[in-house]
């Protein structure tokens, strides 16, 4: 089995644990989508008429977002609390060469959302990212609409660098995003340090 830079990996801080995304993690996947499903709706992304879906069963999911992870064009997280499966990271889009770049996308169970459990977890795979598995700058895209993943941004100063208008198929239509981004010199401490701080 071929690995990549940064994975598989296990983090841990403060209660909160990340771990490679499984297909034994179906039942518990699927029970936190269906609770939250209203909820995340308006946040998930969705296939345009037309367009090719990449989705399918949980297990087809699993197993397209490993072989990616083998390839090193993703790092599938679930997000553990107290031994229970509350939601997932996902480094996607890793490129490598001279870019060095990745972006980030998040969801979490409602149940334990302002806990600060979201940026504790995005805050370990940015840390992650920058030093095992050697990439320079994370983005993280986020719809003006979601005070909830704004709020994540903002606990962890990314800096806003830009606006895309229609830029990801979200419930039913094109919607806009503000683009934050920060890279290894915006936090030489880390970012869990600059979380604590």
């Amino acid at each position: 089995m071929t690995t990549a830079p940064g994975w598989p990996a296990r983090l841990t801080d403060d209660g909160v644990t990340l771990r490679p995304l499984v297909g034994a993690d179906a039942q518990a996947w699927r029970e936190v989508r269906q609770r939250n499903g209203d909820w995340l709706k308006q946040w998930d992304a969705t296939v345009p008429p037309g367009a090719t879906s990449a989705g399918g069963s949980y297990a087809q999911v699993v197993r397209r977002l490993r072989k990616l992870a083998r390839q090193g064009q993703s790092m599938p997280f679930a997000i553990e609390v107290d031994g229970r499966f509350v939601g997932q990271v996902t480094v996607n889009n890793i490129v490598r060469g001279s870019a060095q770049f990745a972006s980030l996308g998040y969801w979490l169970d409602r149940s334990v959302a302002g806990r600060g459990i979201m940026p504790t977890a995005v805050a370990m795979v940015i840390d992650h990212c920058f030093t095992t598995a050697g990439l320079h700058r994370i983005e993280v895209c986020v719809r003006p609409e979601n005070t909830n993943s704004l709020r994540v941004v903002e606990k962890l100063g990314l800096h806003e660098v830009g606006y895309a208008p229609r830029f990801l198929h979200i419930n039913g239509d094109w919607r806009d995003h503000r683009i934050f981004a920060v890279t290894v010199e915006d936090c030489p401490g880390g970012m869990l340090a600059r979380l604590s701080s």
